[in-house]
């Protein structure tokens, strides 16, 4: 029995790559390196109190309250400090690099696609019966049955019928296309006509339709696509000059 183990950098390189790890971190090491030389370009400058803020709320995701804190997290992770200060550091360029890049152009990405940031409350039941579909569609409609004793009887999910077919708050890209385009033309509260999809035989009670504003939470989402999009375009153009060199050693 093995009474000392000795784990070299070899063997975490090594455990990496059986691991199959190695693409995915590949892809992050190639991030860094590209918002860095992007960030470099741009000649701005990091403001120390920005660093601060930023090692605050890392701390503060991390559940890092007290300086012992923080030296146990680097300890666990075989961190030093100024490896702490580099992930700092990245965080603060990259959210600077995004807006240079950006910040301008979400408001203009916003109106042109605001259809995509609407959201639809609805419910749902699915069957595979076309006939049964539109007879208990006509039976709703004319008020004989209500939509949610309909799911309480249908819905074979458990889960789902205990919620009568809610589905929670969608985006059109959440539904399928043939399903979007019925749902966000309804006019709330409305039961929309059977929809047959490769799913079954969809009905649908749309509740309220939520008109998308230009909020903080859209703004940064729009801001984090736009930036990933960019992002994707180097590693794309990178990998067509034939820019990347892998130097692992197989010993």
């Amino acid at each position: 029995m093995l009474k000392n183990i000795a784990i070299t950098s070899a063997d975490i390189v090594d455990r990496v790559k059986l691991s199959a790890k190695i693409p995915e971190i590949i892809e992050e090491i190639l991030t860094e390196k590209i918002i860095v030389e992007a960030f470099a370009a741009t000649g701005m400058e990091v403001d120390t109190a920005e660093l601060q803020k930023e090692a605050n709320r890392f701390r503060l995701a991390h559940q890092l309250d007290t300086a012992e804190d923080t030296w146990k997290w680097l300890k666990k992770y075989q961190l030093s400090f100024d490896d702490f200060e580099r992930i700092i550091y990245t965080k603060v360029i990259t959210r600077q690099l995004a807006d240079s890049l950006f910040a301008n152009k979400v408001e203009r990405y916003f109106f042109e696609r605001q259809l995509d940031y609407s959201g639809v409350v609805l419910y749902e039941i699915i069957l595979q019966d076309e006939d049964l579909a539109l007879e208990l569609f006509y039976a709703i409609s004319e008020n004989e049955v209500c939509f949610h004793d309909v799911a309480r009887e249908y819905i074979q999910d458990r889960e789902l019928r205990r919620l009568r077919g809610y589905r929670g708050v969608a985006n059109r890209k959440d539904l399928k296309p043939e399903i979007s385009a019925v749902v966000f033309a309804a006019k709330p509260p409305q039961v929309l006509k059977p929809i047959k999809t490769s799913s079954g035989i969809h009905l649908i009670l749309v509740e309220e339709i939520i008109q998308a504003e230009l909020d903080e939470q859209i703004s940064s989402k729009i801001l984090s696509d736009l930036f990933s999009r960019w992002l994707e375009t180097q590693k794309k153009s990178l990998r067509a000059g034939g820019n990347i060199q892998l130097c692992l050693s197989n010993n």
